[in-house]
């Protein structure tokens, strides 16, 4: 279980970001002032790692774009995953911290893999041991061995960005072909899953306070999303 301390992280995760974002293929141009919207964690099983999907609204009114960034949080650096960093911050608790663009991260590519298979349960975002019951899961089949679902198995095996998400290619054992996952990194309100296609779907909020719903991730089998 993660415990979700109630601290102070200098820069915050929102300034890391408001220098990050405009960096990145997908995000929708110009200056970037996000606010966070929405989003859920995941455990990670060593307790080692952050794992955080994070929705952050960017622009006022019409013109206003929401963003899915998954963070992880880590007390070292990862190896050659430099090319990923969103920057280092100093926790109230835990001190230094290296925060990370989480499609490159193997822990939460494992993990929303065992999100998707029925290994992991959504928690929610700023408290500790309370599952997020608002995410729904529309689950990945798996065929092979039992153990063929362990989140350990899932191997990263490249990531693609694209200009309005980004793929997560990974192998698993007992299936012979690559999966891919792709990550919405623009949220579309009202968006759903086709059938029988396996993805994540959660809430955020719009400038308004309205509360909406649509695709996090989904493979890329059959996309309609």
């Amino acid at each position: 279980m993660a415990v979700v301390h109630q601290t102070t992280m200098q820069p915050t995760k929102l300034e890391l970001l408001t220098e990050w974002l405009p960096t990145r293929e997908w995000h929708a141009g110009g200056e970037a002032r996000p606010e966070r919207v929405g989003g859920f964690r995941l455990d990670d099983p060593a307790g080692e790692v952050g794992i955080e999907f994070m929705a952050v609204t960017d622009g006022e009114g019409d013109g206003a774009t929401t963003h899915l960034v998954p963070l992880t949080y880590r007390g070292e650096p990862l190896d050659g995953a430099e090319h990923a960093l969103v920057g280092t911050s100093e926790h109230g608790v835990l001190g230094k911290r290296w925060i990370y663009d989480g499609t490159h991260d193997p822990v939460l590519v494992g993990q929303l893999y065992a999100l998707l298979t029925g290994r992991a349960q959504a928690q929610a975002q700023s408290l500790s041991d309370v599952p997020d019951l608002t995410v729904a899961v529309s689950p990945l089949t798996v065929e092979g061995t039992e153990g063929a679902a362990d989140a350990a198995g899932a191997e990263l095996v490249r990531v693609e960005d694209g200009p309005d998400h980004t793929d997560v290619v990974l192998r698993t054992p007992g299936t012979p072909a690559p999966l891919t996952l792709r990550v919405r990194r623009v949220l579309r309100a009202g968006t759903d899953l086709d059938p029988g296609v396996a993805g994540v779907t959660a809430e955020w909020r719009l400038p308004d306070g309205t509360s909406v719903r649509g695709v996090f991730a989904a493979e890329v089998t059959g996309l309609g999303v």
